[in-house]
């Protein structure tokens, strides 16, 4: 259709004009036409791809193999945008509970069925054919006084994240998980690296913490760069063709870590999803110990189960509750024992400020102090403030205003 409208020759010039201005081979803007158009939303993606694999990477390149990434990372987006808002009213409603949320994903048939109903009281429909889940299944894990919601999501195939599949909608689910299990076939395990690459399309980055990068626009004096480590992967041209790819031209930006050109890209995107991923070998019953040992070398770590056999849930349930970095904190109302059998369930790092928060807006409003018993502190029922950081298996005692 935009062939038709300007040409197919003008189309094409058009698009080696914009490649030549993205190296700075011209200083002139591309041809006029008498048609409004952007020509930058016209380029396919597949093309920015061949011209970076064609491009040499050295220190002469890396500016315009950085603006090249920005400007497909932001097609990407684009795509994405547009693709999610012409499929309204198609998406799964997922209606999140339980103290966290963990997702299983995998190709069809890789038994995440059997796995969700082994770990959960869910009843998830199993079958030896491939696509039995045709919807998200909810279960959830009670697992040392915690309850896990856990999700069997649809099998996903290659292309997932381009739509095949409603492959899109079922992986942005885990796009808010607190951890991704990835449910691997002992017999293709080769399916790892598109998973992987599925999820890093949709924009989660599994087992990545976000980059310690800060951008803040500014109104005036161009682009002023700092840093507090070394920089190896960037120099001041590149982060500067980068940025302006995305329209700013005057801005402090400040490196704390030493990132990539691509982990630079996700920082000026702001939308990525660094969520953590654990890695399942399931109906390792087929195989013999030799196998699996081949398997260590070949993958990165994972742990051996088969849900069909029930082997090693007890393993994987206690290694779930690890990676969700969840802390338990017994109630004690004044005058009576703590509630052992209810805790508040709260993320690693929280304060009693946060527990607070969680239990009642009230109960920040009027927050006194608050006494602990455990180890987080040096004697039992100490004096604390509200920003004192709880620990699994702490009682805590909230006195309020009278």
């Amino acid at each position: 259709g935009h062939m038709a409208a300007i040409g197919y020759d003008l189309y094409c010039r058009m698009l080696e004009d914009t490649v030549k201005l993205i190296k700075g081979d011209i200083d002139k803007e591309p041809i006029e036409t008498t048609v409004d158009i952007k020509v930058d939303a016209y380029i396919p993606s597949s093309y920015i791809e061949d011209e970076i694999q064609k491009t040499p990477y050295n220190k002469a390149t890396s500016h315009h193999i950085g603006k090249l990434k920005a400007k497909l990372s932001k097609l990407k987006e684009e795509s994405i945008q547009r693709s999610s808002s012409g499929t309204k009213g198609q998406g799964f409603h997922v209606k999140k509970s339980g103290d966290a949320t963990v997702v299983l994903v995998g190709f069809p048939s890789v038994g995440k069925s059997t796995l969700l109903n082994e770990l959960t009281n869910a009843e998830s429909k199993v079958g030896a054919y491939q696509f039995t889940t045709l919807d998200i299944v909810p279960g959830v894990m009670e697992y040392k006084n915690a309850k896990i919601q856990v999700f069997d999501i649809p099998g996903i195939i290659t292309g997932a994240s381009t739509g095949k599949g409603r492959g899109r909608e079922i992986l942005s689910v885990a796009r808010t998980a607190e951890l991704i299990v990835v449910v691997l076939d002992v017999l293709n395990p080769q399916h790892l690296d598109v998973i992987l690459k599925e999820l890093r399309n949709i924009g989660i980055r599994p087992n990545e913490r976000p980059p310690d990068v800060t951008v803040n626009r500014r109104r005036t004096g161009g682009v002023h760069v700092s840093s507090t480590v070394p920089l190896t992967h960037l120099d001041e041209k590149t982060i500067r063709s980068i940025i302006n790819e995305y329209g700013m031209h005057n801005a402090d930006v400040l490196f704390r870590d030493d990132v990539t050109m691509d982990q630079f890209i996700d920082v000026l995107d702001r939308n990525k999803s660094y969520v953590p991923m654990l890695i399942l070998l399931n109906k390792v019953d087929l195989v013999d110990e030799a196998y699996l040992e081949e398997m260590k070398k070949q993958l990165p770590e994972f742990i051996p189960i088969s849900a069909d056999k029930k082997l090693n849930i007890d393993n994987l349930k206690e290694t779930i509750f690890e990676n969700l970095n969840l802390v338990r904190v017994y109630l004690k109302p004044q005058g009576r024992k703590a509630d052992m059998n209810d805790p508040l369930v709260i993320k690693k790092g929280s304060t009693v400020i946060d527990a607070c928060d969680k239990l009642h807006k009230e109960f920040v409003k009027n927050f006194r102090h608050a006494k602990i018993w455990g180890t987080s502190v040096k004697f039992p029922g100490q004096k604390v403030g509200p920003d004192h950081v709880l620990e699994d298996e702490d009682v805590l005692r909230i006195i309020l205003k009278k």
